[in-house]
């Protein structure tokens, strides 16, 4: 979905009923619709009011793609990186390390320091196989903060970065979707403990959203539903059991997160 009419979709749950639902959110509360909206957005005409849901991870993907190094102070700030990268950097996360807003980050007792990474998220809306530069943002259903958790000397000792990256509660995705905003020129910030670590902007990513969707389509196809992680600015830090994190991505919202031992 392009910049437009700016709509703002919940995935939550009611203290009657735990199943999750959708819905679009109007002032303060949720007209529920039928399924997930990039299948059927039909309203089913019941509201619930926004103060009285649970909000959940606001997405299930099929699988979560992420970019690394997408952010000139971030590589200019990493030790493993000499200068940017030519590609894209593409890696894996497993859609069992999705998290919602207000969940716990769990430190895992295999690792002794993890990070928070904050970063915009793509929610696709539609199968993209091969897309162009140009049509790329057609299949964007709307965006979402993410905190790409990593187990910092995991990814470091292992080389391969799927036990790093891949840890149950590592990706916190939320608190909403947020569709028709312009994503070339937003503030990314993340916070641990009310103090801010990282502050940048979607304008100095080195590889931009409509490349970076053509190019991953280029590799395998999207499906409506699945999660892109366009990369983090510099800054990033580690968390201990106690913390607060946030994520806070300007017109999209604040995702909050603690984090607690294993």
């Amino acid at each position: 979905m392009t910049s437009g009419q700016i709509r703002k979709t919940a995935r939550f749950k009611t203290a009657a009923d735990s199943s999750p639902k959708y819905g679009f959110i109007i002032n303060d509360e949720i007209n529920i619709i039928t399924s997930a909206p990039w299948l059927d957005d039909t309203a089913t005409g019941e509201t619930v009011k926004l103060s009285e849901v649970t909000l959940l991870a606001p997405v299930e993907p099929s699988k979560i793609i992420c970019v690394g190094l997408n952010y000139h102070a971030h590589v200019d700030a990493s030790m493993s990186a000499n200068k940017a990268p030519e590609q894209p950097m593409l890696f894996l996360k497993p859609p069992s390390a999705v998290t919602g807003p207000n969940q716990n980050i769990v430190h895992p007792d295999q690792s002794k320091r993890v990070d928070f990474e904050a970063e915009l998220a793509i929610v696709i809306g539609r199968r993209a196989v091969k897309v162009s530069k140009s049509d790329a943002l057609s299949y964007i259903f709307g965006y979402t903060c993410a905190n790409d958790v990593t187990a910092r000397d995991l990814q470091k000792t292992d080389g391969q970065w799927g036990r790093a990256k891949g840890f149950d509660t590592f990706c916190p995705i939320g608190p909403l979707i947020v569709s028709g905003i312009d994503c070339s020129n937003l503030k990314i910030e993340g916070i641990l403990n009310d103090d801010i670590k990282q502050s940048g902007n979607t304008k100095n990513m080195i590889f931009d959203v409509p490349f970076i969707i053509s190019y991953i389509s280029g590799v395998m196809t999207l499906e409506a539903g699945d999660l892109i992680l366009t990369g983090t600015p510099a800054g990033i830090e580690a968390m201990k059991p106690g913390d607060k994190i946030a994520v806070k991505i300007e017109q999209i919202g604040s995702l909050i997160n603690q984090v607690i031992s294993a």
